[in-house]
């Protein structure tokens, strides 16, 4: 099928999403495998497979295909292992934050948490492992990908994973309940806590692409508005979804008194920032001139239209 006015194919995002989502899907089965010590293996295939949208995966295999790689074959097989990556640190993520040191909860993806299936212990451990091995993926031993790539998606991964990211998020958050944050601190927070490893996801994409310099800037600039949309229209689902749409408790940010985009400036005025947000990012992409964006743009879309 193409566009009549252009002679181009139409980009059909469901079929883009189904062949990326099984790319993905298979190869985080091969390499979060359940052989390990004492079984550690299988809270780690629990709490990574069957279950998640996979939008971190996704944003990094979509911002690879804006770039022109030298070698396609290799770029793919890069941004690949870079998409698994950021999958693994996203779900230990949540594994830690889900114990009862933490967050406390209970349901996650729609079953049982970590801790409450394996018990804490594993649970603790299952997160370090997973960690660990999404550095591992990035430094294959076969030599597969350049080490100057390599190091460059290291880096990038434990910027967005560490104080100055998602971990000193969390810490601000925790920190954070009672308290009434002004918009510009709850904003930090959250380009922290969340918006980091999604900007992080499209640069490592773009590293594996090889997109150029001009493209780059404006790729950050676009996942750094999708970033913080994402977490505001987490905020207004907490409110106006329930527990089985959402597979996790639903209301716990108001119940743990914890500040949100809704709390602060109400639940219509949340919606329309959201909107800004994702039409700055719709601009940004406009502006990269780069001419294979339509997965970002619909991943865009999507962000704007979760039900969950």
């Amino acid at each position: 099928m193409s566009d009549s006015q252009t002679g181009l194919p139409v980009f059909d995002f469901n079929h883009w999403t189904a062949h990326q989502l099984g790319r993905v899907e298979m190869a985080l089965s091969s390499w979060v495998t359940a052989d390990s010590p004492a079984d550690l293996g299988h809270p780690m295939r629990y709490a990574v497979l069957d279950g998640g949208k996979r939008l971190r995966p996704l944003l990094v295999l979509a911002a690879a295909e804006a770039g022109q790689p030298a070698d396609p074959v290799a770029a793919l097989e890069a941004a690949t292992r870079a998409a698994c990556a950021v999958e693994l640190i996203h779900a230990y993520s949540l594994v830690h934050d889900d114990m009862p040191c933490m967050d406390n909860d209970v349901l996650r993806r729609g079953k049982p948490t970590v801790h409450v299936q394996f018990g804490e212990a594993q649970a603790l451990l299952a997160g370090d492992a997973l960690q660990a091995l999404a550095f591992e993926l990035l430094v294959p031993e076969d030599g597969s990908m350049a080490a100057a790539l390599s190091a460059q998606l290291c880096r990038q991964l434990a910027l967005a994973a560490g104080v100055h990211g998602m971990a000193g998020g969390q810490a601000i958050d925790l920190a954070s309940i009672g308290l009434r944050l002004t918009q510009t601190q709850l904003e930090q927070m959250h380009r922290l806590k969340t918006g980091a490893l999604l900007q992080a996801s499209v640069m490592m994409g773009a590293a594996c692409g090889d997109v150029s310099a001009a493209g780059l800037a404006h790729l950050s600039t676009y996942g750094q508005h999708l970033g913080l949309a994402f977490q505001v229209v987490d905020d207004i689902l907490d409110v106006v979804a329930d527990t089985q749409t959402l597979g996790k408790t639903a209301g716990k940010d108001a119940e743990h008194d914890k500040p949100t985009f809704v709390s602060l400036m109400g639940l219509q005025a949340a919606q329309s920032y959201a909107t800004v947000l994702l039409d700055k990012a719709h601009a940004a992409l406009a502006a990269s001139g780069l001419p294979r964006t339509h997965a970002l743009h619909a991943l865009a879309d999507l962000v704007g239209g979760r039900t969950h």
